[in-house]
Protein backbone atom coordinates (compact mmCIF):
# COMPACT_ATOMS: atom_id res chain seq x y z
CA UNK A 1 0.00 0.00 0.00
CA UNK A 2 3.32 2.26 0.95
CA UNK A 3 4.68 1.65 -2.57
CA UNK A 4 1.18 1.76 -4.48
CA UNK A 5 0.74 5.56 -2.29
CA UNK A 6 3.84 6.60 -3.38
CA UNK A 7 3.97 5.83 -7.01
CA UNK A 8 0.36 8.02 -7.08
CA UNK A 9 1.79 10.83 -5.44
CA UNK A 10 4.65 11.14 -7.72
CA UNK A 11 2.55 10.75 -10.65
CA UNK A 12 0.41 13.52 -9.39
CA UNK A 13 3.47 15.65 -8.87
CA UNK A 14 4.49 15.02 -12.17
CA UNK A 15 1.32 15.93 -13.57
CA UNK A 16 1.29 19.33 -11.89
CA UNK A 17 4.67 20.01 -12.22
CA UNK A 18 4.23 19.45 -16.04
CA UNK A 19 1.08 21.80 -15.92
CA UNK A 20 2.92 24.74 -14.21
CA UNK A 21 5.74 24.59 -16.77
CA UNK A 22 3.50 24.70 -19.17
CA UNK A 23 0.55 26.97 -18.18
CA UNK A 24 1.39 29.55 -21.03
CA UNK A 25 0.09 29.15 -24.64
CA UNK A 26 -1.02 25.44 -24.36
CA UNK A 27 -3.17 25.71 -27.92
CA UNK A 28 0.46 26.57 -29.53
CA UNK A 29 1.16 22.44 -29.27
CA UNK A 30 -2.52 21.27 -29.62
CA UNK A 31 -3.87 24.11 -32.42
CA UNK A 32 -2.84 21.58 -35.44
CA UNK A 33 -0.67 24.13 -37.17
CA UNK A 34 2.31 21.71 -38.35
CA UNK A 35 5.42 24.02 -38.17
CA UNK A 36 8.82 23.53 -39.87
CA UNK A 37 10.72 22.89 -36.46
CA UNK A 38 14.11 22.79 -35.54
CA UNK A 39 13.72 20.93 -32.06
CA UNK A 40 16.57 18.10 -33.48
CA UNK A 41 19.07 20.47 -31.79
CA UNK A 42 19.58 20.19 -28.38
CA UNK A 43 21.88 21.75 -27.28
CA UNK A 44 24.74 24.29 -25.53
CA UNK A 45 27.97 26.35 -25.42
CA UNK A 46 30.84 25.74 -24.60
CA UNK A 47 32.54 29.08 -24.26
CA UNK A 48 36.39 31.01 -23.75
CA UNK A 49 36.16 31.63 -19.74
CA UNK A 50 37.65 35.42 -20.89
CA UNK A 51 34.54 35.95 -23.57
CA UNK A 52 34.10 34.61 -27.63
CA UNK A 53 34.97 38.26 -27.99
CA UNK A 54 38.34 37.86 -28.51
CA UNK A 55 41.21 39.64 -30.53
CA UNK A 56 43.23 36.91 -30.33
CA UNK A 57 42.72 32.89 -30.25
CA UNK A 58 39.37 31.65 -28.96
CA UNK A 59 39.84 28.62 -26.34
CA UNK A 60 36.83 26.86 -25.28
CA UNK A 61 37.12 26.19 -21.34
CA UNK A 62 39.79 23.61 -21.12
CA UNK A 63 41.83 24.05 -23.92
CA UNK A 64 44.92 25.82 -23.65
CA UNK A 65 46.99 27.21 -26.10
CA UNK A 66 50.17 25.04 -26.28
CA UNK A 67 47.81 21.80 -26.47
CA UNK A 68 48.21 19.10 -29.53
CA UNK A 69 45.02 18.47 -31.97
CA UNK A 70 44.99 14.75 -30.08
CA UNK A 71 44.81 16.17 -26.40
CA UNK A 72 42.21 18.96 -27.81
CA UNK A 73 40.31 16.43 -29.65
CA UNK A 74 40.72 13.96 -26.40
CA UNK A 75 39.24 16.32 -23.88
CA UNK A 76 36.65 17.58 -26.49
CA UNK A 77 35.62 13.99 -26.72
CA UNK A 78 35.27 14.01 -22.55
CA UNK A 79 32.91 17.18 -22.35
CA UNK A 80 30.99 15.69 -25.30
CA UNK A 81 30.48 12.88 -23.72
CA UNK A 82 29.57 14.84 -20.65
CA UNK A 83 27.16 16.91 -22.40
CA UNK A 84 25.28 14.01 -23.65
CA UNK A 85 25.03 11.88 -20.66
CA UNK A 86 24.63 14.71 -18.22
CA UNK A 87 22.55 17.20 -19.76
CA UNK A 88 20.98 15.18 -22.25
CA UNK A 89 22.79 17.60 -25.05
CA UNK A 90 23.02 16.86 -28.82
CA UNK A 91 24.44 19.91 -30.06
CA UNK A 92 27.41 22.18 -29.06
CA UNK A 93 28.04 25.54 -30.77
CA UNK A 94 31.73 26.27 -30.61
CA UNK A 95 33.38 29.89 -31.16
CA UNK A 96 35.94 31.11 -34.02
CA UNK A 97 37.36 33.50 -35.22
CA UNK A 98 40.37 34.89 -37.73
CA UNK A 99 42.97 34.68 -35.80
CA UNK A 100 42.21 31.49 -34.18
CA UNK A 101 41.96 30.12 -37.56
CA UNK A 102 44.75 31.76 -39.31
CA UNK A 103 47.28 30.47 -36.43
CA UNK A 104 46.20 27.84 -34.24
CA UNK A 105 43.21 25.67 -37.04
CA UNK A 106 45.15 22.71 -37.16
CA UNK A 107 45.03 22.01 -33.36
CA UNK A 108 42.04 24.08 -32.75
CA UNK A 109 40.22 21.62 -34.86
CA UNK A 110 40.14 18.62 -32.45
CA UNK A 111 37.51 20.77 -30.62
CA UNK A 112 34.93 20.21 -33.82
CA UNK A 113 36.61 16.44 -34.26
CA UNK A 114 36.17 15.39 -31.01
CA UNK A 115 32.64 16.94 -30.68
CA UNK A 116 32.32 14.81 -33.97
CA UNK A 117 33.56 11.57 -32.64
CA UNK A 118 30.72 11.76 -30.02
CA UNK A 119 28.23 11.82 -32.65
CA UNK A 120 27.23 15.24 -31.95
CA UNK A 121 25.93 18.52 -34.20
CA UNK A 122 28.28 21.25 -34.17
CA UNK A 123 27.63 24.59 -35.10
CA UNK A 124 30.61 26.59 -35.74
CA UNK A 125 30.14 30.29 -35.07
CA UNK A 126 32.34 33.39 -35.96
CA UNK A 127 33.10 36.20 -33.01
CA UNK A 128 34.18 39.75 -33.45
CA UNK A 129 37.08 40.72 -31.72
CA UNK A 130 37.77 42.52 -28.18
CA UNK A 131 35.52 45.44 -27.84
CA UNK A 132 33.75 44.41 -31.08
CA UNK A 133 31.79 47.15 -32.54
CA UNK A 134 29.43 44.59 -33.79
CA UNK A 135 30.63 44.64 -37.76
CA UNK A 136 33.71 42.05 -39.49
CA UNK A 137 36.41 44.74 -39.20
CA UNK A 138 38.54 43.03 -41.74
CA UNK A 139 36.82 41.35 -44.84
CA UNK A 140 39.71 39.87 -46.27
CA UNK A 141 40.60 37.62 -43.03
CA UNK A 142 36.93 37.09 -42.73
CA UNK A 143 36.89 35.15 -45.80
CA UNK A 144 39.84 33.59 -45.54
CA UNK A 145 38.69 32.36 -42.40
CA UNK A 146 35.17 30.74 -43.83
CA UNK A 147 36.96 29.25 -46.78
CA UNK A 148 39.41 26.93 -44.47
CA UNK A 149 36.37 26.23 -42.43
CA UNK A 150 34.35 25.26 -44.87
CA UNK A 151 36.76 23.52 -47.02
CA UNK A 152 37.35 21.77 -43.92
CA UNK A 153 33.22 20.76 -42.66
CA UNK A 154 31.42 21.43 -45.84
CA UNK A 155 30.83 17.92 -46.56
CA UNK A 156 30.06 16.71 -43.28
CA UNK A 157 25.93 17.16 -42.72
CA UNK A 158 26.59 17.28 -38.76
CA UNK A 159 28.56 20.80 -39.36
CA UNK A 160 26.19 23.78 -39.28
CA UNK A 161 27.88 27.29 -39.76
CA UNK A 162 26.63 30.51 -38.18
CA UNK A 163 27.55 33.37 -40.49
CA UNK A 164 28.21 35.72 -37.57
CA UNK A 165 27.81 36.34 -33.65
CA UNK A 166 25.35 39.46 -32.83
CA UNK A 167 25.96 41.57 -35.95
CA UNK A 168 24.80 44.61 -33.83
CA UNK A 169 26.83 47.25 -35.41
CA UNK A 170 24.98 46.66 -38.97
CA UNK A 171 21.64 48.09 -40.24
CA UNK A 172 19.02 44.96 -40.74
CA UNK A 173 20.33 46.22 -45.29
CA UNK A 174 23.80 45.95 -44.63
CA UNK A 175 23.71 42.71 -42.43
CA UNK A 176 21.32 41.10 -45.25
CA UNK A 177 24.06 42.34 -47.68
CA UNK A 178 26.59 40.91 -45.95
CA UNK A 179 25.05 37.15 -45.45
CA UNK A 180 24.03 37.43 -49.00
CA UNK A 181 27.76 37.65 -50.33
CA UNK A 182 28.42 34.87 -47.87
CA UNK A 183 25.82 32.70 -49.27
CA UNK A 184 27.06 33.42 -53.11
CA UNK A 185 30.22 32.28 -51.80
CA UNK A 186 30.16 29.56 -50.52
CA UNK A 187 27.07 28.10 -52.66
CA UNK A 188 27.65 24.46 -52.08
CA UNK A 189 26.44 24.22 -48.66
CA UNK A 190 22.88 23.67 -48.25
CA UNK A 191 21.26 26.62 -47.25
CA UNK A 192 19.74 24.15 -44.43
CA UNK A 193 23.00 24.21 -42.87
CA UNK A 194 23.50 27.82 -42.54
CA UNK A 195 22.63 29.85 -39.57
CA UNK A 196 21.50 33.89 -39.72
CA UNK A 197 21.74 35.71 -36.89
CA UNK A 198 18.37 38.04 -36.07
CA UNK A 199 19.29 41.97 -36.37
CA UNK A 200 21.22 43.38 -33.30
CA UNK A 201 22.35 41.46 -30.24
CA UNK A 202 20.42 37.73 -32.86
CA UNK A 203 17.50 39.55 -30.84
CA UNK A 204 15.38 39.88 -33.69
CA UNK A 205 14.91 37.14 -36.03
CA UNK A 206 11.56 38.73 -37.54
CA UNK A 207 13.69 41.44 -39.15
CA UNK A 208 15.39 38.95 -41.29
CA UNK A 209 13.64 36.06 -41.72
CA UNK A 210 11.19 36.63 -44.70
CA UNK A 211 13.92 38.40 -46.88
CA UNK A 212 14.63 36.44 -50.27
CA UNK A 213 18.13 36.43 -50.01
CA UNK A 214 18.27 34.25 -46.82
CA UNK A 215 15.21 31.99 -47.84
CA UNK A 216 16.35 28.42 -46.79
CA UNK A 217 18.37 29.05 -44.04
CA UNK A 218 18.54 28.64 -40.49
CA UNK A 219 17.77 31.70 -38.13
CA UNK A 220 19.74 32.64 -34.57
CA UNK A 221 18.24 34.09 -32.15
CA UNK A 222 19.05 35.45 -28.90
CA UNK A 223 17.59 36.57 -24.83
CA UNK A 224 18.78 36.79 -21.70
CA UNK A 225 17.09 37.88 -18.26
CA UNK A 226 18.31 41.23 -18.17
CA UNK A 227 16.58 42.66 -21.06
CA UNK A 228 13.37 42.63 -19.22
CA UNK A 229 12.00 42.23 -15.68
CA UNK A 230 8.98 40.33 -15.80
CA UNK A 231 6.85 38.53 -13.05
CA UNK A 232 5.35 35.30 -15.23
CA UNK A 233 6.70 33.14 -17.40
CA UNK A 234 4.19 34.28 -19.83
CA UNK A 235 5.66 37.49 -20.44
CA UNK A 236 8.92 35.93 -21.15
CA UNK A 237 7.13 33.68 -23.53
CA UNK A 238 5.64 36.40 -25.18
CA UNK A 239 8.37 38.32 -25.48
CA UNK A 240 10.49 35.73 -27.43
CA UNK A 241 7.52 35.31 -29.70
CA UNK A 242 7.42 38.76 -30.45
CA UNK A 243 11.21 38.41 -31.79
CA UNK A 244 10.87 35.68 -33.86
CA UNK A 245 7.43 34.10 -34.06
CA UNK A 246 6.75 34.51 -37.77
CA UNK A 247 9.83 32.34 -38.41
CA UNK A 248 9.97 30.37 -35.27
CA UNK A 249 10.01 26.99 -37.23
CA UNK A 250 13.62 27.50 -38.60
CA UNK A 251 14.89 29.37 -35.48
CA UNK A 252 17.28 28.19 -33.57
CA UNK A 253 17.59 30.05 -29.64
CA UNK A 254 21.53 29.41 -30.13
CA UNK A 255 21.91 32.06 -26.90
CA UNK A 256 20.07 31.62 -23.73
CA UNK A 257 20.88 31.71 -19.82
CA UNK A 258 20.82 32.75 -16.72
CA UNK A 259 22.06 32.24 -13.11
CA UNK A 260 22.74 28.39 -12.14
CA UNK A 261 24.39 28.50 -8.94
CA UNK A 262 22.27 30.19 -6.68
CA UNK A 263 20.14 27.32 -5.30
CA UNK A 264 16.97 28.46 -7.39
CA UNK A 265 14.55 26.11 -8.36
CA UNK A 266 13.73 26.70 -11.92
CA UNK A 267 11.43 23.24 -12.61
CA UNK A 268 7.61 22.28 -11.68
CA UNK A 269 7.21 25.28 -9.58
CA UNK A 270 5.57 28.71 -9.62
CA UNK A 271 7.28 31.59 -8.98
CA UNK A 272 7.32 35.45 -9.97
CA UNK A 273 11.30 35.56 -9.30
CA UNK A 274 12.11 37.50 -12.94
CA UNK A 275 15.09 34.57 -13.74
CA UNK A 276 12.59 31.26 -13.09
CA UNK A 277 10.42 33.14 -14.85
CA UNK A 278 12.84 33.65 -18.15
CA UNK A 279 14.13 30.12 -17.91
CA UNK A 280 10.58 29.07 -17.76
CA UNK A 281 9.15 30.70 -20.58
CA UNK A 282 11.74 30.95 -23.29
CA UNK A 283 11.81 26.87 -22.73
CA UNK A 284 7.58 26.79 -22.81
CA UNK A 285 8.08 28.85 -25.96
CA UNK A 286 10.48 26.23 -27.68
CA UNK A 287 9.02 23.30 -26.50
CA UNK A 288 5.62 25.02 -27.98
CA UNK A 289 7.03 25.78 -31.03
CA UNK A 290 9.47 22.73 -31.81
CA UNK A 291 12.34 25.06 -31.51
CA UNK A 292 15.43 23.84 -31.21
CA UNK A 293 18.10 25.86 -28.41
CA UNK A 294 21.06 26.22 -27.47
CA UNK A 295 21.73 27.05 -23.50
CA UNK A 296 24.59 29.63 -22.62
CA UNK A 297 26.50 28.21 -21.24
CA UNK A 298 27.05 24.36 -20.76
CA UNK A 299 30.18 24.86 -20.08
CA UNK A 300 32.75 28.21 -18.96
CA UNK A 301 35.15 28.24 -16.62
CA UNK A 302 34.03 30.77 -13.73
CA UNK A 303 30.52 31.70 -15.05
CA UNK A 304 27.46 31.72 -12.93
CA UNK A 305 25.28 31.02 -16.03
CA UNK A 306 27.11 27.62 -16.51
CA UNK A 307 25.15 24.33 -16.66
CA UNK A 308 28.28 22.63 -15.41
CA UNK A 309 31.65 22.64 -13.65
CA UNK A 310 35.03 21.37 -14.80
CA UNK A 311 36.94 18.77 -12.81
CA UNK A 312 40.87 18.42 -13.67
CA UNK A 313 39.96 15.45 -15.21
CA UNK A 314 37.66 16.91 -17.75
CA UNK A 315 34.79 15.12 -16.45
CA UNK A 316 31.45 17.65 -15.61
CA UNK A 317 29.78 18.31 -12.76
CA UNK A 318 25.97 19.69 -13.30
CA UNK A 319 25.44 23.16 -11.18
CA UNK A 320 21.43 22.87 -10.71
CA UNK A 321 19.99 19.58 -11.61
CA UNK A 322 16.23 21.94 -11.72
CA UNK A 323 18.13 24.03 -14.22
CA UNK A 324 19.10 20.96 -16.21
CA UNK A 325 15.67 19.66 -16.07
CA UNK A 326 13.99 22.55 -17.01
CA UNK A 327 16.22 22.63 -19.98
CA UNK A 328 15.13 19.08 -21.21
CA UNK A 329 11.56 20.59 -20.72
CA UNK A 330 12.50 23.20 -23.87
CA UNK A 331 13.93 20.87 -25.34
CA UNK A 332 10.87 18.55 -25.97
CA UNK A 333 11.89 16.04 -23.36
Amino acid sequence: MKRKFLFSFVMLVFIFSCSKNNETNQKDIDSGNKLKTTNSFKGVNWADARDNYNSGWVLPSGVLSGDSYSTIKSHAQTICSNFQSKLGANTVRIPINPPTVSGFWSNYKGTIDGALAQGMKVIICCWTESGSVGTVTNSTNFYAMWTTVVNAYSSNSNVYFEILNEPFGYSTSNWLGLCSTWLSKYSSIPRGRVLVGGTGYDDNVNNVGGDSRVSGCLFSQHMYPWWANYTTNGQWYNKLSSACNNYAGSTILTEFGCVMNSGLNFYGTSSTDNIVCFLQGVTNYTRAKGMGCCYWPGLRDGDSYSMTTRNSNYSLNVVNASGVSQLNWGWGN
